[in-house]
């Protein structure tokens, strides 16, 4: 089995793919983990076709997806249904926080944390390319609005992604997530939060690549309604953690 299943969504990437994997798989195998990796690609610009041409000589990487974009949420929630690592993950196809951060998550699993995400917001963190004024304004209002609508007052950085859980963690969580779009991080953490999971919030570095795809005003809009469908849902109860793990609140980094 796996010691580490990574989760690249991705929607369109083949110019940068075939690139972000070399990366993956040159730390990977410096560090002499026993890995797997799931491309979830939807998206009709041949980025599934030519992971697929480099899984069929490595039988560590492996793909999904569809021509249609059924999100990103949707994408993560599929691959972590089949993931058989003891930690499993999901990394950015882009790039934004490099692998090599990495070195900063695993270490919380052997202290006995159960989620151990990438933030943006922590002292130590390092912001390499920054957004523009305009998106910088737009995360600072959607922190605003996503707080006072589902909580999550202890996580600095809500939206980095470079997310990491205990296997059992993962399998409970998203088996309930719901959400499709780039709201399941939120959704992902109120999960873990209300089953008394605990989280730790690790800086990291991270560098904005200027998507154009990402639409302010329809795009919060949506958005929006996913956090009142995470504040309004009614989920299915979650399996009570074990005593070693459970928490009232949860931990966050000073």
């Amino acid at each position: 089995m796996p010691q580490l299943t990574l989760i690249v969504p991705a929607y369109n990437e083949a110019r940068s793919i075939g690139r972000t994997l070399a990366e993956m798989q040159a730390y990977l195998g410096r560090q002499g983990f026993n890995y797997e990796i799931i491309v979830a690609a939807d998206g009709d610009d041949g980025t599934r076709e030519l992971v697929r041409e480099r899984a069929a000589a490595d039988a560590r990487l492996s793909v999904l997806g569809s021509p249609q974009r059924g999100g990103k949420g949707r994408g993560i929630r599929l691959a972590v249904k089949q993931a058989r690592g003891d930690v499993i993950g999901f990394v950015d196809a882009d790039n934004k926080t490099p692998i090599t951060e990495l070195d900063k998550i695993l270490p919380w699993f052997e202290r006995g944390w159960d989620v151990a995400i990438g933030s943006r917001a922590m002292r130590d963190s390092k912001i390499e390319v920054p957004q523009s004024k305009l998106r910088q304004w737009g995360s600072r209002a959607f922190a605003f609005v996503m707080r006072r609508l589902v909580g999550l007052h202890g996580i600095r950085d809500t939206q980095c992604g470079f997310k990491f859980f205990r296997r059992e963690v993962a399998k409970e969580i998203f088996h309930r997530q719901r959400i499709d779009g780039y709201m399941f991080d939120v959704e992902i953490l109120f999960l873990a939060q209300k089953a008394g999971y605990s989280i730790k919030e690790i800086g990291v570095r991270w560098r904005d690549d200027g998507d154009s795809r990402l639409r302010l005003v329809s795009g919060n809009w949506r958005n929006l309604k996913d956090l009142l469908r995470i504040r309004l849902g009614k989920y299915e109860p979650l399996c009570l953690v074990s005593a070693e793990h459970a928490v009232n609140q949860t931990k966050v980094a000073a």
